[in-house]
């Protein structure tokens, strides 16, 4: 890392090409990767799928994109960002092109997975801009390039419409196909240009704090416990994220009775605050502390989610003259959506802030630790849409999928608490176990 004023002030065009040209690539990277959001609706009517099959393909491209995390981040750190970040994106072309083309729904899984692929993307961008950013200016910079997670509001903006437009023969005999094909189609062309503007459009000269270390020493910090809470965070504030983008789309189209367009619609307000609040996270959690800053993260979720999983229904008292119905509980679009942008909001800011603890406790292993963290949250957004699918099933109410992710950042929220007393008694041995007001202190 250079502390030098004038050599950062020399690099600073350079930095700031990394950091707009690497966010760009991630918001298409993302977009590619959580595309079945939207294409799950269309896929599930021509293969005749079942809700819980239909989970299963996003789940498997989110498993591919959580897998290689921290692979990735070593990598990053070891060789460049540059290269690593444009290899990725013409590797990822590759699959994008096969979904379009996929016949049978064993097909689609293991396309699916391939693609999933992008989304270790984001442990390469964190590391490179991590590189290139001053300490002071990490926060906001990590936000930035985070919300290229708005890259899952892509599909749900265009792929409706173009689903629409464009017909189910395709164009050129069929070249390029028709109806919800043609989107994969477009996202491997996408990135293959992507590719060729990172790779020519950034400093050849490039970072890389991890050249000549030996990998397992990279690796040593993950025996901080401290590694694998923060990524309990971050299971909360992304893994949830993902899981509910692509979750959300369904759920409204099922529940509300909504066409797919209005419902893709209404999940991009959940998405949009989840992705562009988090350079505000960045920022808040650089002038406030990241800590004080997922206390609000965990509070609004909690609040919204706790809500959102009552089950629609009422009270029925028994009197003299009869039963009485008492306490109706509707959840009406409007507030369920309003309820899922508070999310979209904690969410948004919450990711930054859990990032902003990985340089400040590992300046030397961003590539690593965020590695691990990206990788075990991503993760997150695998085992959450089945676990939504199958908690729905065994209930039979889809309000389920909100007590999931209350229960999850109750835990999160608890272990963060107790951490944080632990550190308060450590700072203050003398007021360990003084509970009692002496003379006239205040309470």
């Amino acid at each position: 890392m250079v502390h030098d004023p004038a050599q950062l002030d020399k690099e600073r065009p350079d930095r700031l090409r990394v950091l707009w040209l690497s966010t760009l690539a991630f918001t298409l990277m993302f977009a590619a990767w959580l595309m079945f959001g939207v294409l799950g609706v269309p896929i599930r009517k021509e293969f005749g799928l079942s809700d819980v099959q239909l989970s299963w393909i996003s789940a498997l491209a989110i498993l591919n994109g959580s897998l290689w995390r921290l692979l990735a981040g070593v990598l990053a750190d070891r060789y460049g960002g540059r290269l690593v970040f444009t290899l990725m994106l013409f590797f990822t072309a590759i699959p994008a092109y096969l979904v379009s083309r996929a016949g049978s729904y064993e097909e689609l899984l293991l396309y699916a997975f391939l693609v999933g692929f992008a989304g270790n993307s984001f442990s390469v961008g964190i590391a490179w801009n991590s590189a290139w950013f001053p300490k002071d200016q990490q926060g906001f910079a990590l936000g930035v390039f985070g919300a290229g997670n708005v890259g899952a509001s892509v599909t749900k903006f265009i792929g409706p419409a173009l689903i629409a437009s464009v017909p189910a023969s395709g164009y050129l005999g069929g070249l390029i196909p028709g109806g919800w094909r043609f989107i994969p189609f477009l996202y491997a062309v996408l990135l293959v240009l992507m590719g060729f503007v990172l790779w020519f459009g950034t400093p050849q000269k490039d970072k890389r704090p991890g050249q000549g270390r030996p990998f397992l020493d990279m690796l040593r910090p993950l025996r901080h416990i401290r590694v694998w809470r923060f990524s309990l965070y971050y299971v909360v504030v992304f893994g949830a994220y993902v899981a509910l983008s692509a979750w959300l789309p369904k759920y409204y189209v099922d529940v509300f009775g909504l066409p797919l367009h209005e419902a893709a619609l209404l999940t991009a307000l959940f998405i949009f605050p989840a992705s562009l609040l988090r350079p505000v996270g960045g920022y808040l959690s650089d002038r406030f502390g990241a800590r004080r800053i997922m206390y609000w993260t965990f509070g609004i979720i909690l609040l919204a989610s706790g809500v959102l999983m009552m089950p629609e229904g009422h009270i029925v008292l028994y009197t003299k003259q009869g039963a009485k119905e008492v306490m109706q509980f509707t959840m009406s679009v409007g507030l369920f959506t309003l309820l899922v942008f508070l999310i979209g909001v904690g969410m948004g800011i919450g990711k930054a802030a859990v990032y902003k603890h990985i340089p400040t406790y590992f300046p030397q292993d961003v590539g690593a630790v965020g590695g691990l963290v990206g990788m075990l949250g991503a993760l997150g957004g695998f085992f959450l849409p089945p676990l939504f699918a199958y908690a729905q099933a065994w209930t039979g109410l889809p309000q389920m999928t909100f007590f999931v992710l209350f229960l999850l950042t109750a835990i999160s929220f608890l272990w963060m608490h107790l951490t944080v007393l632990k550190l308060l008694q450590q700072e203050a041995q003398h007021l360990k176990n003084d509970f009692e007001l002496k003379g006239d202190r205040p309470c």
